[in-house]
């Protein structure tokens, strides 16, 4: 197929968010910024930026704070309720025909995203495909240049005297302006500006790339019964200091029909079929086995399709790439041919292992534990048709007339989201009682010791930092923040 200048996308939005801390369920976002550009990625409208309040039940990270130097106090004043900038966010993204695009926005922003659109009464998922909608990860694209086409791109080195791929390393070797790293504006238009050198330095990867974000185009590449061998570009976790590797699809996940069972050709794969089926271990043994290679080299590696991994086919590599990346070529075809025969010739080994390997993985990787805070249970399942239905009634309805919905939900979660809804954007619209309730809830939550422990890691980065003036003015906002929450809970 020819990809040249064949663009679906209207336009790209590229965004960014600032946070209060890592965890996308329990922390909080503190700034969003992103602008509308065209598929040459020059802007086509004025940029977004806009500031989130914090909700009174919720403690920032210290560390978070430091770095994105967002001042709380003033996420108080200049910020926006959460429900506000839920529906700002939502409008944004939801123009039909956006290429939703940012840096590391897929394992990072977007997860945001959807837990932020989930606590207000949105749908967590529409939004990334719906009127032909897409998501695209520029961290991705740029693996995929240095492992495929690193021509014409600067490629930083960490202390490790390994390529690094930060945002701001990136932009300073290729004379990227970056004003301020962790502001949400300054980041955007870093990225814009990447983004454009990768379209101009290999228009034809960038091409190939963009028409293969979506997992439909993904899926064409896959073939579970063919012996040739695909090009994996893993994205989370380099794969025993290889940027590249040659992959076999094994099977497609039965729970998941977005997760591909791959081989990896590099490997030594003599243990996925010795003669005693029991080799493979299972239940705990496989547990165990998991959680103490997680991070190393896998023989088996499960890729999301849904996540813009990087597939190519074997042609891409030309002969400098496969030397380059230490790719021993004919040791993974032979393996790629020895996998095809024992698959033929043995199908209950390779049965066991894929078997194995799901059930595991389902165990380890979905956390459905019921009795978490609802604000962390956006996974444990999706809300039927009734339940949807009440939820565009919600966030439609006047925060006056919340309180009078008494429609029972299907979902258990729906009836404490739309409390911490209320409470938390509305807290005018709370009953006497449950104003009563939301203090003692609070009171649970920022307990005597939780609070001393607080102020005790506030006092340990004031030591670490000061000679910081920056830092130790970030550090005083932090100490009038705790100051404020206190002052909250006792009036």
């Amino acid at each position: 197929m020819n990809y040249k200048n064949t663009y679906e996308t209207s336009s790209f939005f590229i965004y960014d968010y600032e946070t209060f801390g890592k965890n996308p369920a329990s922390d909080k976002p503190a700034q969003f910024a992103g602008i509308r550009t065209d598929y040459n990625f020059n802007p086509i409208s004025k940029p977004e930026n806009f500031f989130c309040r914090l909700p009174n039940d919720y403690l920032p990270n210290p560390e978070a704070v430091l770095i994105t130097e967002i001042n709380p106090i003033n996420a108080l004043n200049i910020g926006i309720q959460e429900y506000q900038f839920a529906q700002r966010i939502q409008k944004i993204f939801c123009t039909p025909q956006t290429c939703i695009l940012g840096y590391n926005n897929i394992r990072f922003d977007n997860e945001f995203t959807r837990n932020i659109f989930y606590r207000n009464f949105y749908d967590p998922y529409t939004w990334s495909w719906k009127n032909k909608n897409s998501n695209w990860d520029l961290l991705n694209i740029m693996k995929a240049y240095y492992a495929l086409r690193p021509e014409g791109i600067t490629w930083p080195l960490n202390n490790k005297g390994t390529p690094s791929f930060r945002l701001m390393d990136l932009s300073n070797s290729n004379n990227i302006t970056h004003n301020k790293s962790h502001d949400a504006l300054s980041d955007v238009y870093a990225t814009l500006e990447l983004a454009k050198l990768t379209q101009h330095t290999q228009p034809r990867l960038f091409n190939y790339l963009y028409h293969h974000r979506k997992k439909s185009e993904i899926k064409k590449l896959i073939n579970i019964t063919n012996i040739q061998p695909l090009v994996y570009v893993p994205i989370n976790n380099i794969i025993n200091n290889r940027y590249a590797i040659l992959i076999k699809p094994l099977a497609w996940h039965t729970n998941n029909s977005n997760i591909l069972i791959a081989c990896n050709l590099n490997e030594n794969l003599d243990k996925l079929w010795k003669n005693n089926i029991n080799y493979i271990p299972c239940n705990k043994q496989m547990i165990n086995f998991y959680h103490q290679n997680k991070h190393r080299q896998h023989t088996i590696l499960t890729i999301h399709i849904n996540k813009c991994p990087i597939l190519a086919p074997i042609s891409s590599l030309r002969p400098q790439d496969i030397s380059r990346l230490n790719i021993d070529l004919q040791y993974c075809l032979n393996n790629a041919k020895k996998l095809q025969n024992n698959i033929s010739n043995n199908k209950e080994i390779i049965k066991k292992t894929i078997i194995t390997f799901q059930n595991n993985y389902d165990y380890l990787s979905q956390n459905t534990d019921k009795t978490l805070h609802v604000d962390n249970q956006l996974y444990t399942g999706f809300f039927n048709k009734s339940d949807r239905h009440m939820i565009n009634i919600i966030r439609k309805e006047s925060p006056e007339n919340l309180n009078k919905i008494h429609t029972k939900f299907y979902d258990k979660r729906l009836k404490p989201l739309l409390f911490y809804y209320r409470a938390r954007n509305f807290p005018h619209t709370l009953t006497q009682y449950e104003k009563q309730y939301w203090l003692e809830y609070r009171k649970t939550l920022f307990t005597k010791i939780i609070l001393t422990q607080y102020k005790e890691q506030l006092d340990q980065l004031f030591e670490t930092h000061k000679k910081n003036t920056r830092k130790i003015n970030i550090l005083n906002s932090l100490i009038k923040y705790l100051q404020y929450i206190n002052d909250t809970l006792n009036q």
